[in-house]
């Protein structure tokens, strides 16, 4: 199951165990179980901690196993083969299973111990999504910290029959005691945010003490990440206060083009910002949503305020809120919305497999979904807007090769269809010759650009008409001290690698404002008479 390199990296790893693994397997006669055993038989060899005891007989999910060690009470399993973007998730259970400490926060591991309740949890994952080992690890560490909670990481796409029943159109999708938690990317902070009550108005009262920064970065992307390193260098007080730290590359699949790195992925490079950020001495608040803007007023502070109730004051702030995926607005979007309407093909086409599906938008981001996703589904029909494609001529060459997939251009989008569960189909209009048509299918994939995040600053700073944050070549706004980068910026292009300069030029620029503001005025010599 595992090549020999894989082996060897792995017995690595597990020289970390501290105290005894077990894998309890639970079987069939089936091939995905015989698969299962080669892994977990792959597994057991490369440690003499661990031990596979193979069950047939019970009433578990099959083939799944689960990770246990002698005196201590977890209840944490693996429904499937956790291959893929999974199998970081299995080695870290074994090595924490294992005893081997985890790098979160302490406070945040001290919060997980503390926690009340009974918390019966299964996440859905398929092995394509990016996005879904961040839940896996977080629940299952959970699961080892606190006996209070269980936690069963699904392979959608090998247990079908559950994803129909209980209409897993997205990925991941987390059940709490059998009713729907969440879904989408979450971390151990944010999951704990949800079930300890307390935690927000705790974090408020913390937030609301704080000094004031020299520096204040809203927003924990490319943009802000540079920018909050490039302030802390200088020395001077440096905060950054982030919805979700990584932003939008957190639901990148591969980055190519950031210069000097070849390849990597999303939540790899947004893994390596935080830890670069808190190299230094930066305050970093995450899960914080800003939701006012205060420009300075005699004190010479602006402040931002947060959707907890808090507020943070700063002598200058960099804006860097990024941008997230534009919808239609059209009738049916929202409404299924996880149940047949997605915007990440990567991770949720997976669960489309043998079925019909549309992607919406003819740029590079729409196109290349739609090659993706031909080799998973049935049939894709791509629509889109514009009278020709947008798309690099590659991937106009690749889809149009491509025998499963139909084109419609001067299409426009006004309605999706469903059956109150989920997705049926969907209408679109000629714009030539102003007909609607109906087409059949179960998934919706949009794929139309960016929309930026700055509704929360209308009135404040000056926005372009599409909602842009209007900056000169300084990253300065129409804000004496307020400073803006990235994909929330009228600056083109909105690439990673462009969002970085930004972000450490705007610091640069904050950090000539506070030297040019705080220098004392010129002392006029009295003259004799």
């Amino acid at each position: 199951m595992l090549d020999n390199d894989l082996k060897a990296q792995l017995k690595g790893y597990l020289e970390r165990l501290q105290r005894p693994v077990v894998i309890t397997a639970s079987v069939d006669d089936g091939d995905k179980s015989r698969e299962m055993l080669e892994l977990l038989e792959d597994i057991r060899n490369q440690s003499d901690r661990i031990t596979v005891e193979v069950r047939r007989d019970d009433a578990e999910r099959k083939p799944s196993f689960a990770l246990s060690t002698p005196g201590q009470d977890i209840s944490l399993r693996f429904a499937g083969l956790p291959m893929g973007h999974e199998f970081t998730s299995l080695v870290l259970a074994l090595l924490q299973v294992g005893g081997h400490p985890s790098k979160a926060a302490p406070e945040l591991l001290e919060q997980a111990r503390a926690l009340e309740g009974d918390y019966r949890f299964e996440t859905y994952y398929s092995l394509s999504c990016q996005n879904c080992p961040d839940v896996v690890q977080a629940l299952n560490l959970l699961a080892v910290l606190n006996p209070n909670v269980s936690h069963v990481a699904i392979d959608g796409a090998l247990f079908q029959d559950e994803v129909e029943a209980r209409q897993v159109m997205s990925v991941p999708s987390i059940f709490l005691n059998g009713d729907l938690f969440d879904q989408g990317r979450m971390g151990l902070e944010q999951i704990l945010a949800r079930l300890d009550t307390g935690a927000a108005k705790r974090e408020a009262e913390k937030i609301a003490n704080k000094e004031p920064f020299d520096v204040l970065v809203v927003g924990g992307g490319p943009a802000g990440a540079a920018a909050a390193i490039y302030a802390a260098r200088k020395g001077i007080r440096t905060g950054i206060a982030a919805e979700r730290f990584g932003g939008q590359v957190l639901d990148t699949m591969a980055i190519e083009n950031f210069i000097s790195v070849p390849h990597t992925e999303g939540p790899k490079l947004a893994a390596q910002l935080e830890q670069h950020v808190r190299e230094y001495e930066v305050d970093v608040m995450n899960l914080q949503r800003a939701t006012r803007l205060v420009p300075a007023g005699d004190d010479g502070l602006a402040t931002v305020e947060l959707e907890n109730g808090a507020a943070l004051r700063s002598k200058t702030v960099i804006l860097s809120t990024g941008a997230r995926w534009r919808q239609m607005n059209v009738p049916g979007e929202n409404e299924y919305r996880n149940k047949g309407v997605a915007y990440c093909p990567h991770c949720d086409g997976p669960l489309f497999k043998g079925k019909r599906v549309a992607v919406i938008g003819g740029g590079n981001s729409g196109v290349e979904a739609a090659i993706d996703l031909a080799g998973l589904v049935a049939h894709v029909t791509l629509i889109e807007f514009d009278a020709r494609l947008r798309a690099d001529e590659v991937l106009q060459r690749k889809l149009r090769s491509l025998p499963n997939v139909a084109i419609i251009t001067s299409a426009q989008t006004t309605e999706v269809l469903g059956d109150g569960q989920k997705v049926t189909g969907l209408v679109y209009k000629d714009r030539v010759g102003g007909d609607s048509h109906r087409v059949e299918l179960e998934g919706v994939f949009v794929q139309i650009g960016l929309l930026p995040n700055t509704e929360w600053l209308r009135g404040t700073v000056e926005l372009s008409p599409r909602g842009e944050i209007v900056v000169d070549d300084r990253g300065q706004t129409s804000v004496p001290g307020v400073f803006a980068a990235g994909d929330c910026t009228t600056v083109p292009y909105k690439q990673i690698v462009i969002a970085m300069g930004e972000g450490s030029k705007a610091a640069l620029a904050a950090f000539d404002h506070l030297v040019r503001t705080s220098a004392p005025a010129p002392q006029v010599e009295a003259c004799a008479v």
